[in-house]
């Protein structure tokens, strides 16, 4: 396989993964270049398809190698030149990297700390609420239970006073009766 043809599969292969569905299908079926080009290099057309505000967007087709009548015409594209990376540089780079890491991970530990204390002070205040809630009540049910001893008490007091009213009275009947039968007698 030459590099020409290597490259013009890993750019249908490239193109088949960014594509969508409709829009491969239609390259399928429409594979002649389309006369609103705005672009063409060696195997490549470019279309430019909606100006927007927020940008524009291209499709891109590529060309079949059998159109070309000299398959010399068809050439690869250059790829971007390679940076030579030093090792002081990466290093550079890791350390960067490293503390990126260590800031995202203290970030999120800090993150994790200020919920917990958040989730802590929310328990110590539904305690706090129920505490006060319990106490309440418990103060409600105390004064209840007094006014119904106070109650029971007064109530107990009245019934003995009736009943030695009742005995006062009795006694003052039968008096009567001994004194009646006293002197009738």
């Amino acid at each position: 396989m030459s590099a020409t043809m290597a490259s013009t599969v890993s750019a249908y292969t490239d193109k088949i993964k960014e594509m969508s569905m409709l829009s491969l299908l239609c390259s399928c079926f429409y594979t002649q270049p389309h006369p609103n080009s705005l672009y063409q290099y060696g195997d490549l057309e470019v279309k430019g398809l909606n100006k927007r505000a927020s940008g524009q967007s291209f499709e891109v087709f590529l060309k079949d190698l059998d159109q070309f009548g000299d398959k010399s015409q068809a050439q690869p594209l250059p790829s971007p030149p390679r940076r030579e990376v030093s090792l002081e540089e990466l290093q550079k780079r890791l350390e960067a990297a490293e503390e990126r890491r260590k800031s995202q991970e203290a970030l999120v530990l800090k993150q994790l700390a200020e919920k917990r204390e958040h989730e802590q002070k929310v328990l110590h205040k539904a305690r706090e609420v129920t505490h006060i809630f319990s106490k309440k009540t418990e103060e409600k049910l105390i004064q209840k239970m007094e006014i119904s001893k106070e109650n029971r008490e007064a109530h107990l007091h009245a019934l003995k006073q009736r009943l030695r009213e009742k005995e006062v009275h009795a006694a003052e009947v039968r008096r009567n009766k001994e004194l009646q039968a006293g002197l009738s007698g």
